[in-house]
């Protein structure tokens, strides 16, 4: 059974990678918005996956890639992350 400290630190650490990853997307759209190197899409996304909540909080705050049919998987993979999450605290939690 997960205790209520190890869960605390799971939700701090789990926050802080999705913040990093609202970062790095947003430094993306800094560095596009001045024509100057980019982070390239590939990473962007591999950020997206341990990261999806901070990608497209960054996606709707900062209007980046909302047009790139491949950054479609971002929402898909925020709901995969919250649905794991729901799982996670059923589980462990009953």
């Amino acid at each position: 059974m997960i205790t209520t400290p190890d869960f605390v630190v799971f939700f701090i650490v789990y926050l802080l990678i999705n913040g990093l990853v609202f970062f790095f997307f947003a430094h993306d759209k800094i560095k596009a918005k001045k024509n100057t190197w980019r982070t390239p899409e590939n990473q962007l996304l591999i950020l997206a996956l341990i990261g999806p909540l901070g990608a497209y909080a960054a996606m709707r705050v900062f209007r980046h890639k909302t047009r790139k049919t491949k950054f479609y998987l971002v929402p898909v993979c925020a709901l995969l992350h919250i649905g794991i999450f729901i799982w996670v605290l059923m589980y462990f939690m009953h």
